[in-house]
């Protein structure tokens, strides 16, 4: 019961710092409280320069394999009911009560006790988890294994701290990004994600020539170039692929469009943005549209997917997660066994398997609670992921 008051403490210690326009503080105390608890090799870095305090990673014991605890400390901008008087508004409720009722007793034999502030599921909770486990993993057990935890900085905008980590030699073999796998096969259970979707942002610029609009023939409209190169879009088909058994299917979409100056003038320029949802190994050919005269394609971010490529990985994993299960009593949310999955959102396990670490996904956020005004995360779940964390970095040996 202690290690559990731990994780939940921790969890909403870190909820309560402020993170979004700076994680200075936020990477201070999970630095502070890795040097105090734990005999691991700590090192902060510059990721992100002294705005963001850069990340911070830790290392216990030694061998050829290296297996890492990942997550990040940054968060998007909170909701204005999530902060009072320029701080974070934490609480934890029973799930299902008012929140006007105010905190509840954490004692409480109720099933579903959960802490809601900006962070607490995505990702904070999932941090506190592992650095618990970090610190518990018994390392005699761990033989020719290095333990590695990391949190970083700038997740939210394009991986900042993840691929500086990277450039600077980050590699663990294999990893656990603590990011939201929970309530995806069955309400309240923790799968294990194998595959994530990547995205990729980009705008499409037609250019033409202006004229008066009484005088079309004097100009070239520009949305109408633009419109054409909505068609190849239009045409495209949805990239797939199959990982570890598994479907995942990516999109493209137009999602926005601006050209035109004035009514009476014929639009010289016309920009087109476009939404794709990238998939392992394959990329919608949006290169097509520059075949349109006038039209260029320029890619403006590209969050890259992530497929696991070792099925005993993930498979050892989920046996973790199942036995995380299987030591809970019946008061504890879940309904079921917990079962391989893909996600469609981006982290920064794309990063990492882009760069060569094998990957999976295990946290407790579910579905519709990130990034938002009622933000909270499962503390039962919390603990469960805490054993599941454990188990895989005292259990696995590559």
């Amino acid at each position: 019961m202690e290690r559990q008051a731990d994780v939940r403490d921790l969890a909403r210690e870190l909820v309560s710092i402020p993170s979004h326009d700076s994680e200075v503080a936020a990477g201070d105390r999970i630095e502070s409280w890795l040097r105090e608890h734990t005999d691991a090799a700590v090192i902060r870095d510059d990721a992100g320069g002294a705005d963001r305090g850069g990340n911070v990673i830790a290392r216990r014991g030694s061998g050829e394999t290296s297996v890492a605890l990942v997550g990040h400390h940054d968060v998007v901008p909170p909701d204005e009911s999530q902060v009072t008087d320029g701080e974070y508004v934490v609480r934890t409720e029973l799930a299902g009560c008012d929140p006007a009722d105010g905190d509840r007793d954490e004692s409480s034999e109720a099933v579903d006790r959960r802490l809601h502030g900006r962070g607490s599921a995505d990702m904070k909770g999932a941090v506190a988890a592992a650095m618990c486990a970090f610190r518990d993993v018994e390392v005699q057990r761990t033989s020719g294994v290095e333990l590695v935890f990391a949190s970083f900085v700038g997740e939210e905008v394009g991986g900042v701290g993840a691929r500086a980590a990277i450039d600077d030699g980050f590699a663990p073999d294999y990893a656990v990004v603590g990011e939201g796998s929970t309530g995806y096969s069955a309400p309240g259970v923790t799968d294990v994600a194998v595959a994530h979707k990547g995205r990729r942002g980009s705008t499409l610029v037609a250019e033409g020539a202006a004229a008066h609009a009484s005088e079309v023939e004097s100009g070239v409209n520009a949305v109408y170039r633009a419109t054409d190169a909505v068609d190849v879009v239009r045409d495209l088909s949805f990239p797939s692929t199959e990982v570890l058994g598994h479907e995942l299917s990516g999109s493209v979409a137009v999602t926005g469009i601006e050209g035109g100056s004035a009514w009476n003038v014929i639009p010289e320029r016309c920009e087109v943005t476009v939404d794709e949802r990238t998939v392992p190994g394959e990329r919608a050919p949006l290169e097509r549209t520059e075949a349109v005269d006038g039209v260029t394609w320029t890619v403006d971010q590209d969050l890259p997917p992530m497929a696991c490529d070792d099925g005993a990985f993930a498979d050892a994993v989920l046996a973790a997660a199942r036995d995380g299960h299987e030591r809970e009593d019946d008061r504890t949310p879940g309904d079921g066994e917990p079962e391989q999955v893909v996600k469609p959102h981006a982290t920064d396990a794309g990063w990492l398997a882009d760069a060569g670490t094998t990957c999976v996904v295990c946290g407790p956020s579910e579905p519709g609670e990130a990034h938002t005004a009622t933000e909270s995360v499962s503390l039962p779940v919390l603990d469960r992921c805490y054993r599941i964390y454990r188990e895989v970095a005292e259990s696995w040996s590559g």
